[in-house]
């Protein structure tokens, strides 16, 4: 979602600056024609939502507990490829992923799987898929960086793979920290010093801790944002690394805003404010997210994984039990 969008219609309904669901409650028609909301959001308003809605972005968090319950910390790129093929719909997986899905119908080997015919290779796809490495691994950055690696080189090469540590190191350091700043300290040790993947980190987080809060303050550091990585895709691993840095340090761990602030960058916004999500929930617990964001899901997810609908509670106990077991 553009940032115009995202900012019109939030102000269009009372919800700017954003930090709570979107709604079409009191939307003017004029708006709503000009930006008509698509499948994906016109389920995910506050007034529609009934359960969490399918999302891509999901089907990955839930396969890697899956994974860890095979194959505990010792699973291969091969097993998460095995995994791929024997659970994940083909029509489910977009960009890098799709390209190394054809490639293991080709019978192609890791790590060409990555690397043949991929130009989305250093997008964002990997990162959103590591969470829950971090997350079963608490305060064990290197472990869950090196899970990272492992599942992302399926489909992922160079800053993609970076993106990838990245993610499973915040989440790592979250469950154990009891700061934004501890956690972006500890994770920026899965990042190779020197690459783009570091630099785009350093803005966001740079632009974030200057950033006062305030509505000009956060516009102010996305227009940066856009302005030093706007030349990108919108999906690229660069740009979303540097919002997901900014809202961690400009939301000052505030859940709502937090996650506002990502999604008001207008990128990759569903994983965005996900990972900002993950981490700042983490860091709070479910009291300091509260129920204004989680009732409406009623602890329920939507997916087209073999067995359907799971409960969030229930993968809440298996992710922590594997947790335990490190």
């Amino acid at each position: 979602m553009e940032p115009a969008r995202t900012e019109e219609l939030a102000r269009a309904t009372g919800r700017w600056p954003l930090d709570r669901w979107f709604t079409a409650v009191g939307l003017p028609a004029d708006v709503a024609a000009r930006w008509p909301w698509n499948h994906s959001a016109s389920v995910a308003l506050e007034e529609t939502i009934a359960g969490t809605p399918e999302d891509d972005d999901l089907d990955f968090p839930m396969l890697a507990v899956e994974l860890l319950e095979r194959h505990g910390r010792g699973f291969t790129t091969d097993d998460v490829a095995a995994l791929w093929l024997e659970a994940l719909p083909a029509a489910r997986v977009f960009t890098a992923e799709r390209v190394a899905y054809r490639n293991l119908l080709e019978a192609r080997p890791v790590p060409e799987t990555a690397t043949h015919r991929n130009p989305f290779r250093e997008w964002i796809g990997a990162l959103i898929r590591t969470d829950v490495l971090g997350w079963t691994n608490p305060g064990d950055v290197r472990t869950a960086a090196r899970l990272a690696w492992t599942d992302a080189r399926l489909s992922h090469t160079r800053n993609g793979l970076y993106g990838a540590q990245w993610a499973a190191a915040l989440g790592a350091a979250a469950t154990v920290c009891d700061t934004v700043g501890q956690v972006l300290d500890a994770a920026a040790a899965a990042v190779p010093p020197g690459s783009r993947l570091a630099g785009a980190v350093d803005l966001g987080r740079g632009l974030g801790e200057a950033c006062d809060g305030s509505e000009a303050g956060v516009r102010a550091g996305l227009d940066r944002l856009h302005a030093e990585l706007g030349h990108l895709h919108w999906v690229h691993v660069l740009s979303n690394a540097a919002v997901i840095a900014f809202a961690l340090a400009a939301g000052r761990g505030d859940f709502g805003a937090s996650v506002g602030i990502a999604v008001t960058a207008g990128w990759d916004t569903d994983s965005d404010g996900a990972t900002v999500g993950g981490v700042v929930g983490a860091l709070r617990g479910a009291d300091g997210i509260g129920e204004r964001w989680t009732g409406p899901l009623d602890g329920r997810i939507a997916t087209t994984l073999p067995g359907g609908e799971r409960r969030i509670a229930d993968l809440a106990a298996r992710t922590v039990a594997l947790a335990r077991s490190a």
